[in-house]
């Protein structure tokens, strides 16, 4: 009751912080949508929205554990709109911000006298700096669930601005990141204050990279409807999210609690047969190390050594028993085949079927031959997971290749993780929604 009691104060809060100006507004969406493309050399999810004033569409990448939205401010950011935070205000309670400061320069963008600042991360390359917290408007097109509708607009969206060198091993052409963490300035968060929706958002990641064909990102319940009228969200399975107590990003990390999402693995069968592994590896300890989560940064699924190479061992026994055949490795891939022996189904390769084994046996994650296997030539199937050390922070990280064609959603206020399993099954794709029709 407590907890509920606090969100409800805390989400009035943020509403008068953020969007003073939404009673002028008429419409009020049930739900926004962006796209999703993948970037075809880093395999990075990018996103876009317009911001400023006069308005400017940028492109982020996206980072589902991300605390926050950073954009460069150094190159060409002109905003009749931009307003620095100040020091000691609310919006820098709210941001958790770092500290404050003063600039020796000319006032600019980034740089203002007696404004906070927060430590916007390059989860990528694992870098980080200081960064103005600021405000801008913000804008996005609303959602029925089935194709997109009105544009809607965030007047003071909470954002930090960040130097030009933190976008070195990012996608060319994109601004920044967008986080999509468990923060209250985080995507989700600031639009369901800002609308008065629910706090869920979902995330349906395309295989393809072509920027015609996108994936979908969605803010708000749904339904999710893609083509031809299969509404994915019918078809979700559910499981407990976890915070963990101590945040993994420690190039940037303040002691406070990881933005991230954690699900609750008990186990892995690989074709339904258990896969020896320590089991205590698959819990969150008190310094934070351990357990399961979830990443649109990695591109493939990493894991601890020792359960790499049990997943592994036992993977390659169950494709010999269907005499596929193994082959050299190629790189980031230890585990090779040729597909020879290996046969086309609706759910990809006909390989080995690996489960991810949840709160209790009859809740499992199934990864398909599709977010199984990586072709990487036209005779070469690779298993798409990679040797992550005998000491990493979190023992598995669920990648980028994993997840694609697959529904997430993340409702925050009941903290589960919603998924589909993968959309091949029901005939469609998260390339399917309908960015071309307008409500």
């Amino acid at each position: 009751m407590a907890s509920s009691i606090q969100y409800i104060l805390f989400s009035t809060f943020l509403l008068f912080l953020i969007a003073p100006s939404l009673a002028k507004q008429s419409f009020r969406p049930k739900a926004l949508v962006v796209p999703v493309s993948k970037d075809a050399t880093t395999l990075q999810y990018i996103t876009r929205i317009n911001q400023r004033t006069p308005l400017v569409p940028i492109s982020l990448v996206v980072d589902l554990g991300g605390q926050f939205l950073w954009v460069n401010c150094e190159q060409n950011y002109v905003s009749s709109t931009y307003h620095p935070v100040r020091c000691h205000s609310a919006q820098c309670s709210l941001a958790g911000a770092s500290g404050c400061g003063d600039c020796f320069s000319a006032p600019k963008p980034g740089c203002n006298n007696n404004t906070c600042g927060v430590i916007p991360g390059n989860t990528v390359t694992h870098t980080a700096t200081s960064g103005e917290l600021a405000t801008d408007v913000v804008s996005v097109q609303s959602t029925s669930g089935s194709n997109p509708g009105q544009v809607v607009t965030v007047p003071r969206f909470l954002f930090s601005c960040a130097p030009t060198f933190l976008l070195k091993g990012l996608a060319r052409g994109v601004s920044g990141m967008a986080g999509l963490g468990r923060t209250r300035i985080a995507f989700p968060s600031q639009f369901a204050s800002a609308f008065s929706f629910h706090r869920k958002f979902a995330i349906c990641l395309s295989s393809t990279t072509s920027t015609a064909s996108p994936g979908v990102m969605f803010y708000g319940d749904g339904p999710y409807v893609l083509l031809p009228n299969i509404d994915a969200s019918q078809s979700l399975t559910y499981t407990p999210l976890f915070i963990n107590p101590v945040s993994t990003a420690s190039a940037y990390s303040q002691g406070e609690p990881s933005a991230e999402y954690f699900i609750g693995v008990k186990s892995i069968n690989v074709s339904e047969k258990v896969v020896p592994i320590n089991t205590k590896l698959l819990s969150i300890d008190s310094k934070g190390f351990g357990g399961t989560k979830i990443s649109t940064v990695n591109p493939y699924t990493v894991l601890e050594t020792s359960i790499y190479n049990a997943l592994t061992k036992a993977f390659i026994n169950e494709a010999a028993a269907r005499n596929i055949t193994r082959v050299a490795s190629v790189a980031p891939f230890d585990v090779c085949f040729s597909s020879k022996n290996v046969f086309s189904t609706i759910l990809g390769p006909s390989v080995p079927t690996i489960y991810l084994v949840l709160q209790n046996k009859n809740v499992y994650w199934s990864i398909f031959g599709d977010n199984s296997m990586v072709q990487v030539s036209d005779n070469v199937l690779c298993l798409g997971f990679v040797n992550g050390g005998k000491n990493p922070r979190t023992s598995i990280v669920i990648g980028g290749h994993q997840l694609e064609d697959n529904l997430l959603q993340f409702d925050l206020a009941k903290s589960r993780l919603g998924f589909s399993s993968l959309l091949f099954g029901r005939r469609t794709t998260c390339s399917n929604f309908n960015f071309t029709s307008n409500a």
